[in-house]
């Protein structure tokens, strides 16, 4: 649908294209791409007959999706939804910034960085973007360009923020740098093999190796004897808690509660 964009809709065109490279990954961070590229192009040309006939049809399409993932949280709770979208723009930038600032530049990491940024457009649906959401939605864009330009040029980009670890992006983004080493997080499908692609980009079957724990990481406990939790469940009771922090961020008491409530039950299932 992307190449059919009328002219007075290009601007919705990038989103529309994260919609579909996510359509079998991840539908809901296509519905959400899709929904906020209606949003934006009602207000850019709703009247020309090409601009109706092109966000209609987009329109009939979210709502068949809709109906197609009504059991989704992320989907029925606009804090979840608002959460699931934040946790991928956030492995995504996570995953471009340690590459960026290990002096692994490529196309994957521009791409990576570039879709971050959109991705963290999108969360504007919600309402105003945290200082961290919007903070990390300009650099990531200024780094896409950035190292872009320096490729095309033959130069070599410079690693990190500009101006150094004490500029403003480096002293903000330093901590969180640091902290995806530590945890190790990554997308439940990610695999070992090399460390040129990112997060959202499995086709070819080259994922990010999972960050070194740093060596004042405490140990991990001795798994238990029977019932071991996968490295998958402890993905899906961490995301079930990042949805929880958010609901209390915005006082919803009852949704924290729900997504704690599955937190445990999939820690405690044998």
């Amino acid at each position: 649908m992307a190449a059919d964009v009328p002219p007075s809709l290009k601007p919705i065109q990038p989103y529309l294209k994260v919609a579909k490279e996510y359509e079998k990954r991840d539908r809901i961070v296509a519905y959400y791409c899709n929904l906020f590229a209606v949003q934006k192009g009602i207000k850019l040309d709703s009247k020309s007959p090409d601009g109706k006939k092109f966000l209609f049809t987009l329109m009939d399409k979210l709502e068949k999706t809709k109906k197609e993932l009504a059991g989704e949280d992320a989907i029925t709770s606009d804090i979840v939804g608002q959460a699931h979208m934040d946790e991928q723009a956030r492995q995504l930038f996570l995953w471009a910034d340690t590459e960026d600032r290990a002096a692994r530049f490529n196309k994957n990491v521009i791409k990576s960085f570039y879709t971050a940024s959109l991705i963290y457009d999108t969360l504007a649906q919600f309402g105003e973007l945290t200082d961290e959401a919007a903070m990390r939605q300009k650099y990531s864009k200024w780094k896409a360009t950035y190292i872009n330009k320096c490729l095309k040029e033959g130069a070599t980009p410079t690693p990190g923020p500009p101006g150094g670890e004490e500029d403003e992006f480096g002293g903000y983004f330093d901590g969180d740098a640091s902290g995806a080493s530590a945890s190790g997080e990554g997308p439940s499908n990610q695999s070992t093999s090399s460390g040129d692609q990112p997060p959202a980009w499995n086709a070819g079957g080259d994922t990010p190796p999972q960050p070194q724990v740093p060596s004042s990481t405490p140990p991990k406990p001795a798994p238990r004897e029977s019932g071991a939790t996968s490295q998958e469940d402890m993905d899906k009771a961490l995301k079930f808690c990042r949805f929880a922090t958010s609901a209390l961020q915005y006082e919803d008491v009852p949704t924290a509660i729900d997504n704690l409530q599955k937190a445990l039950k999939v820690l405690k299932k044998q």
